[in-house]
């Protein structure tokens, strides 16, 4: 392709792929690894579509060495990847030598193939044994991650340069605590108000203890999801409803680790539940403002909101507490999760957080899509997927145009994998896992990701037909 065909990136941009630890592990009861609350949470009769579980997933505890052996031939020059905090401590305390021995064969495993490592060291695997002392309800969790990632770097801190503290604290807290739809399978919206809380203080104290222990070369960052909002008109009542649900959703993790607290918009929507502020402590938000590094961007779809007549009515969109306005349906084309594709929405969000917090430099954590794959004579053929990549990477290029300080991509996901409350009926993986054998197979958008990865451009339109031909 000439110049005028491709879109370049940045020099020194981060590429990548990224996974879960219950996501792809499985070997859960292996090395000691403890129970997390995914692990209960998926045992119970109807939580989990299909009744599946993460017990074996993707096999990735014995098959780490194929899975970076494939990222390696893609070429993928850094991975993200979460450590199972029950693996690593058991009963959420104590340190497990042979359950943190995995991931030192897997840093191990990736510096020797040429892949830097990118640890997120909570990604919803809450041990079982901390949910039944209180969980995300209580601060003393807080103060047990701060201890978890200690342990965690003093193990591979020696090797790992990029640290992530919680990945997507808005889940494991609202879908967790708020409406009951992921682990630990809670529906009470003031509770999942004050894990929110007790979210962001682990975040705090484990920033702030893993920067007591950083090497000169080491960053350290958060990352958060954000679903932009859409509305059908621009008139005070479409924008108070697009206000609230920016507020709770985009704002109210974000503007406290900027050391703005949390909106006093937002917490006026939410006074009617007097939760959140009561589990504020003196000293808290200090913690939760010690500074980043970078900040993780996921990002999927947008939202879209429309007011209801009447303002105390409870929203349909789950987020505790909110009223006044309902989340409609997503429009065409849609994903097979569902999900609205308009990947202007990600150049519209970057450009907003760069304007927002123009000092952070913004990773883009996650992003991609669940399709159909089709089987064909040993290939796997996945066109709408290839598309997604190519559209959204655009979108990212366009932020970039804009100035957004964008410095990285990492693709959801490395793996298809068990996909929380859905199973293994949502396939979002760059490589095709059959569950029933385990085999792997690269998918024509891993081939197309591999070859943006390889040439730091990505072409500037075609259908995915003529972008893999």
């Amino acid at each position: 392709m000439t110049n005028e065909q491709v879109l370049g990136f940045p020099q020194g941009f981060i590429w990548g792929a990224a996974t879960a630890s219950y996501q792809i592990e499985g070997g859960a009861k292996e090395d000691g690894r403890g129970p997390s609350i995914w692990d209960t949470f998926a045992a119970q009769e109807g939580k989990v579509l299909g009744g599946d579980t993460g017990e074996v997933a993707c096999d990735h505890f014995h098959r780490y060495a194929e899975d970076v052996a494939l990222m390696a031939e893609l070429g993928l020059p850094s991975y993200r990847f979460s450590v199972s905090w029950p693996r690593v401590m058991p009963d959420g305390r104590t340190l497990n030598p042979s359950g943190v021995a995995f991931y030192d064969r897997l840093v191990d495993e990736l510096l020797a193939r040429g892949i830097s490592p990118m640890v997120t060291l909570y990604h919803w695997d809450l041990p079982q044994a901390l949910e039944d002392q209180g969980g995300w309800r209580v601060r003393d969790t807080a103060a047990r991650f701060a201890d978890y990632a200690v342990a965690v770097h003093g193990v591979l801190g020696d090797r790992v340069r990029d640290w992530t503290t919680l990945n997507e604290p808005f889940c494991s807290a609202f879908l967790g605590y708020g409406n009951g739809v992921h682990a630990p399978g809670i529906a009470e919206p003031g509770t999942a108000l004050v894990a929110a809380h007790h979210h962001l203080l682990a975040h705090g104290q484990g920033m702030a203890a893993l920067r007591a222990l950083a090497r000169p070369d080491q960053r350290f960052s958060l990352v958060l999801n954000f679903s932009p909002v859409l509305t059908d008109a621009d008139d005070a009542a479409h924008r108070e409803a697009a206000r609230k649900f920016d507020g709770m959703h985009n704002r109210m993790f974000l503007d406290p680790v900027l050391g703005r607290g949390y909106p006093q918009d937002v917490l006026a929507d939410l006074e009617h539940l007097n939760a959140l502020e009561p589990a504020i402590r003196e000293g808290d938000m200090e913690l939760i403002t010690t500074p980043l590094d970078w900040l993780g961007v996921n990002y999927y779809a947008p939202t879209r909101v429309a007011p209801l007549p009447d303002v105390s009515a409870p929203s349909n969109c789950g987020l505790p507490g909110m009223r006044g306005f309902d989340v409609l349906p997503p429009r065409g084309p849609l994903t097979s999760f569902g999900w609205e594709q308009t990947p202007g929405s990600l150049t519209d969000l970057l450009v907003w957080l760069h304007e927002h917090c123009p000092e952070l430099p913004i990773v883009v954590a996650e992003n991609g899509a669940a399709f159909p794959d089709t089987l064909d004579n040993g290939r796997v053929r996945d066109s709408q997927r290839v598309r997604y990549i190519a559209d959204h990477l655009r979108a990212v290029h366009a932020a970039i145009e804009r100035g957004a300080d964008v410095r990285g991509y990492l693709a959801w996901s490395l793996l298809d994998n068990f996909e929380w409350a859905m199973g293994y009926t949502q396939r979002f993986g760059l490589i095709h896992v059959d569950f029933d054998t385990q085999q792997r197979t690269i998918k024509d958008s891993a081939r197309f990701y591999s070859s943006v990865v390889e040439n730091n451009t990505v072409p500037a339109e075609g259908p995915a037909e003529l972008i893999m031909d």
